[in-house]
């Protein structure tokens, strides 16, 4: 989700969902110990529970930036495991450390040392043509023996060479009944599903299984129905309606603008929420012509609102 859940889109998807846990994009420990910390690591306080996702595989520069992302007050550490972009593998880190996991429990030890808040770990269930059962157990068992206890599993190998990132969000055959395996298995772990899972009613149906589903493209695409979750998955609050997400998003929209912000930088998130609704194409080509003009305010957004509120039928 790199260049998609920035600080604006999580922002945005909090008003829709208040007991989902927020994931940061992944970024890299180098990144946080020399970069420019507040604009890479910085966040709204309505976020929380929000996690930082870190890439890396050297256990000293991952418990520092660990120790940075404390001070900074995120919830939780993750290490990143999955990712198979050739960008993230140069780095050595990504979903090629599945077939290093003494690796990854030294860093997790040294992250887990460094820190109070939990450090977790999301990952494939193989690589390339190594065995999926065997590499899968085998660096649970490693990782899990080094202090981590909750694992993201998105339940496809990844393909290092031959494959795009996209490709291989879709070519590899999705096992769910393996990441069910580990978890019957391991039921002192906390196993999170992810990879291709697209509605409430899949993530109701896994739970059964898991002690949690995590959305990615489909909660950026079609974020309404993150608008549902909180009602549907945890009982405790009614469903956030489109529009009501659109005004409770207007006041961030305000403060952010008045900071320097551009319009086009938080409604690029919002292009996705009426989709299936009447007038959704006007909203999209709105926001998506109007926004990125120079001096673009709220007005834009009234304005799609607007022409998606004159498509609604007659009550």
């Amino acid at each position: 989700m790199m260049d998609w859940t920035d600080r604006h889109c999580r922002a945005f998807h909090r008003v829709l969902t208040k007991r989902a846990l927020l994931w940061t994009e992944m970024v890299t420990a180098d990144a946080v110990l020399h970069g420019p910390r507040d604009r890479l690591l910085g966040y709204s306080p309505e976020e929380h529970p929000v996690v930082l996702q870190l890439g890396g595989s050297d256990p000293a520069k991952l418990a520092e930036a660990a120790r940075i992302a404390e001070g900074f007050g995120y919830d939780e550490v993750n290490l990143n495991c999955g990712c198979p972009s050739e960008r993230v593998q140069s780095g050595a880190f990504g979903a090629c450390l599945m077939a290093e996991p003494d690796l990854v429990a030294e860093c997790v030890a040294a992250m887990d040392a460094a820190i109070s808040i939990p450090v977790s770990v999301k990952n494939r269930i193989a690589i390339d043509d190594l065995p999926a059962r065997e590499t899968l157990f085998t660096f649970i068992d490693k990782v899990s023996a080094a202090g981590c206890s909750v694992f993201t599993v998105h339940a496809r190998a990844a393909w290092l060479k031959g494959l795009s990132p996209k490709e291989n969000r879709e070519i590899p055959p999705l096992d769910y009944r393996l990441v069910a395996e580990l978890k019957r298995a391991r039921p002192d772990l906390t196993v999170i599903l992810n990879g291709g899972i697209t509605t409430l009613d899949q993530c109701a149906e896994h739970l059964d299984t898991f002690d949690g589903v995590m959305l990615g493209r489909a909660a950026y695409q079609t974020p309404g129905l993150l608008g549902e979750a909180d009602a549907r998955l945890f009982g405790d609050a009614s469903p956030v309606g489109a529009g009501e997400a659109v005004r409770a998003y207007a006041p961030y929209i305000a403060a952010r603008l008045g900071e320097g912000a551009s319009l086009h930088s938080m409604t690029r998130h919002m292009l996705g929420l009426f989709s299936g609704q009447p007038g959704a194409r006007q909203w999209r080509r709105i926001l998506s012509e109007q926004a990125p003009r120079k001096g673009a305010g709220l007005e834009v957004v009234r304005s799609a609102l607007a022409a998606v509120e004159e498509n609604l039928p007659a009550l």
